[in-house]
């Protein structure tokens, strides 16, 4: 997809206060310092749009930003750590619980997962919760420059295996870079079905 515009339109925590349209919105979430912002600024081809933190939890709100003047691209808070107030912590997850399961307007939610490293028990009870509640969303491994094609092999296989222990097939998984901007076009590819 050829991106001529991407506004910031909002920044708020609570579901009411979202832009009233009828614009699809895609989301994104992911585990504290996965790469959420850094993907969303290459997938727009921005530097800066998304704010980007060394220190995790920087993103503390839910943010629209408006594509071409047709769809929202949402950028919602990390879950897991990050040095802030763990009462701050739990309003940021009845926020974002209540965008995922109630906003008609979310599409699909992008769930980007390190792949790096081992599976994380945080990241496999947020998918379960999804599919729990029915929400569409998609797998998006990310940081798949940082290792070995052998690496990434062993790392998707150890967690495509913890997600079948609850899982009878396999959500949809796409593996990106947000640096070397390998498989964007698939992230794109699955907003456009």
């Amino acid at each position: 997809m050829i991106v001529k515009s991407a506004k910031f339109v909002s920044s708020v925590v609570t579901l009411n206060a979202c832009p009233d349209t009828t614009f699809k919105e895609f989301a994104f979430i992911g585990r504290s310092n996965v790469g959420k912002s850094s993907l969303i600024n290459a997938l727009l081809n921005r530097k800066n749009l998304a704010k980007i933190s060394i220190r995790p939890g920087k993103t503390q709100t839910i943010n629209h930003y408006l594509i071409n003047d047709l769809f929202y691209l949402v950028d919602l808070p990390g879950y897991g750590y990050a040095r802030i107030r763990v009462e701050k912590q739990k309003g940021w997850e009845k926020f974002v619980n209540d965008y995922i399961i109630q906003r008609e307007q979310m599409h699909n939610l992008f769930v980007l997962v390190d792949s790096t490293i081992p599976p994380q028990k945080i990241d496999l009870e947020f998918i379960n919760f999804l599919g729990i509640k029915e929400v569409p969303f998609t797998i998006v491994l990310t940081k798949i420059d940082r290792q070995s094609k052998t690496q990434l092999i062993k790392h998707r296989q150890a967690i495509e295996t913890a997600i079948l222990e609850y899982w009878e097939e396999l959500p949809t998984m796409i593996e990106v870079s947000a640096h070397s901007r390998l498989g964007l076009e698939n992230v794109w590819a699955k907003m456009e079905e």
